[in-house]
C-alpha cells in the first residue's frame, strides 16, 4: 500500500481546495462554450438561464454541470495531489473489491433513503431563531432557485435526456465527489488526525457544505458519512462510488418511471415515508451496517 509521508495534510488540503475551485472555474467556462453551441432556444443563453423552466436549457446544463465536476472535483485534485504525493490511483484501494459489497451498499442506500426521508423532511422544515431570520430568508430562496433548477433538469423530454442526466447526475457525480471528498480529503483527514471517525465526518460536513443547501444540509451530511464508512470498511473507493451512483440513479429512475406513468410514485415529493416504514427501514440499516462491517472490514488497517 502506498502511503503518503512526504507532505503536510494542511498542505496537500490547501493546494487540493485551491486546485479544486480553479478546476471548478475552467471546467465551468469550458461548460459554457459547450452549452452555448447546444442551446436551441431564443436569445442568449445567460439571458436564458434566468428562467429555469425553459426546456430548451436542459442539455446545455447537464453538460455545463458535467464538465464543472470533472473539472472541479476530479481532474485538477488529481493531478495537484499526484504532484504532490506521487502516488498511483491503488493508493484509493487499501483492499480488492468485493462484487457482495457492491449489492449490499445497493441495499442499505434504499433502505437508508426511506429511513432519511423524516429527516429529509425535518431539515426541509426547519426554522431559524429571529435574529438569523436574514440568514433563513436567504437559505430559503436559495433553496427555491435550486429546487427550480432541479425540476428543470428533471423533467424529462426524451429518453435521450434522461440517459444524459444519468451519465451527469449519477454516474459522473458519484465518481468525481468521491474521489475528491472520500478518496482525498477523507484520507488525508485520517492521516493527519489518526481518527478515521473525525476524517468521515469532517469529510462529510465539506461535502454537504459545498452543495449549497441548508435545507438539506443534514440528511447529506449523513449520507457522505454513510459513504465515508462503506470506504473506510470495504478498503476500496469503488464501493462508495457505487452506492454513490446507485442513490442518485435510483432517483433518477424512479422520477423517469413516474413521468412515464408506469409507477405511481412521485419520489420528488419531500414527504417522509409513513413512520412504519421509517422505523423499519432505520433498523434495517443499522443491520445492515453491523453486517457489512462484520463481513468485509476484517482486514481493513485501523491507521494510515
Amino acid at each position: 500500500m502506498e502511503v503518503n509521508q512526504e507532505k503536510p495534510v494542511w498542505l496537500v488540503l490547501l493546494l487540493v481546495g485551491v486546485g479544486a475551485l480553479a478546476g471548478l472555474m475552467m471546467g465551468g467556462a469550458i461548460g459554457l462554450g459547450l452549452a452555448n453551441l447546444l442551446y436551441a432556444g431564443d436569445g442568449d443563453l445567460s439571458q436564458a438561464m434566468l428562467n429555469p423552466s425553459d426546456n430548451n436549457l436542459r442539455v446545455p446544463f447537464l453538460v455545463m454541470q458535467g464538465m464543472t465536476s470533472l473539472g472541479g472535483f476530479l481532474i485538477a485534485p488529481y493531478f495537484i495531489w499526484k504532484a504532490l504525493t506521487k502516488n498511483s490511483l491503488s493508493y484509493f484501494n487499501l483492499q480488492p473489491l468485493q462484487p457482495l459489497s457492491l449489492l449490499v451498499a445497493a441495499g442499505l442506500v434504499i433502505s437508508f433513503a426511506v429511513a432519511d426521508s423524516a429527516i429529509i423532511e425535518w431539515n426541509q422544515n426547519l426554522t431559524l431563531p429571529d435574529f438569523l431570520k436574514g440568514i433563513e430568508e436567504w437559505a430559503r430562496n436559495k433553496e427555491n432557485e435550486l429546487a427550480d433548477l432541479t425540476k428543470m433538469i428533471t423533467n424529462f423530454q426524451s429518453f435521450g435526456e434522461f440517459a444524459l442526466a444519468f451519465l451527469v447526475v449519477g454516474l459522473l457525480a458519484g465518481i468525481c465527489e468521491e474521489f475528491l471528498f472520500r478518496g482525498i480529503v477523507q484520507r488525508e483527514l485520517w492521516r493527519g488526525s489518526g481518527n478515521i471517525h473525525v476524517a468521515i465526518w469532517v469529510s462529510a460536513l465539506i461535502f454537504s457544505a459545498i452543495h449549497v443547501q441548508f435545507f438539506g444540509f443534514v440528511p447529506r451530511v449523513l449520507l457522505g458519512a454513510l459513504f465515508g464508512y462503506l470506504y473506510y470498511w470495504s478498503g476500496n473507493l469503488i464501493v462508495p462510488i457505487a452506492a454513490h451512483l446507485f442513490n442518485n440513479g435510483f432517483s433518477l429512475i424512479m422520477l423517469y418511471l413516474f413521468q412515464q406513468k408506469i409507477i405511481n410514485i412521485d419520489i420528488d415529493k419531500p414527504e417522509a415515508a409513513p413512520w412504519p416504514a421509517v422505523i423499519v427501514c432505520g433498523l434495517l440499516s443499522i443491520a445492515i451496517l453491523f453486517y457489512f462491517k462484520k463481513k468485509f472490514s476484517t482486514s481493513t488497517p485501523s491507521t494510515l
